[in-house]
């Protein structure tokens, strides 16, 4: 039995959505990137990839406004500022992502679950502008039915509207859903929404150990859930 298995009491659910960023890709150098070319226009210094792995996964206006702060908090931002830096951002960001790589085991699990014809969702923060094109370009596109980015719905994670639509859309209830991701939003979201959830150990989640948001399950690879397991009946 798998990992996946046990967690259903046996059976596969009928459904596993997903989180991109920190997920199933490491975005970060490309987003540092991009936040480094948008600070350089605006004559700041750069904040390099270590500080913005720390203040990416609320998607991309509340990276801006993080980074123009300098920090995770950004209150002091002015609205005209955050808007003026987001164009700049978002125009960096919009070429090709050269520099996001899948994480080791993603391939092997959403190859898995799709033989088992297991129904697979994207949940991100992302906008939805690059959500397509990144799955794409990586060769994870075929395994999704549905994809929700940061914009396609009035609200983000870790409100659990997305994963209600997403369920609704599959005709799935709670009970048979899975939700997997790396940050407290994601737990928080599934928790919300009532669905059980497995989250990754090397993901971004502000510089905080995923395991004190206490989902189902913590792995460190993705092969771990759908691998057969000794001990599992």
């Amino acid at each position: 039995m798998t990992l996946l298995e046990a967690l259903f009491g046996g059976r596969l659910p009928r459904l596993v959505m997903f989180d991109l960023d920190g997920t199933l890709v490491d975005s970060v150098p490309d987003l540092a990137a991009a936040v480094d070319s948008m600070l350089r226009q605006l004559g700041r210094p750069p904040a390099g990839i270590e500080r913005v792995r720390d203040w990416v996964g609320n998607g991309a206006p509340v990276l801006v406004r993080r980074a123009l702060a300098g920090r995770l908090d950004h209150a002091e931002v002015s609205a005209n500022d955050a808007s003026m830096a987001l164009a700049l951002f978002t125009e960096a960001y919009a070429g090709s992502h050269t520099l996001t790589r899948v994480y080791p085991g993603v391939p092997e699990c959403l190859e898995w679950l799709s033989a088992n014809d297991v129904p697979l969702a994207v949940i991100t923060n992302k906008p939805s502008r690059f959500v397509a094109p990144l799955l794409e370009e990586k060769g994870l596109a075929r395994h999704f039915r549905w994809t929700v980015g940061g914009d396609t719905l009035p609200v983000q994670k870790p409100d659990p509207a997305a994963l209600f639509w997403v369920m609704d859309k599959a005709g799935v209830p709670a009970a048979d859903a899975l939700f997997i991701g790396d940050s407290r939003n994601d737990v928080l979201a599934a928790r919300a929404a009532g669905v059980r959830c497995v989250a990754l150990s090397y993901g971004y989640n502000h510089g905080r150990p995923i395991a004190e948001e206490s989902p189902d399950r913590v792995l460190d690879d993705l092969r771990l859930l759908v691998a057969s397991a000794p001990g599992l009946r």
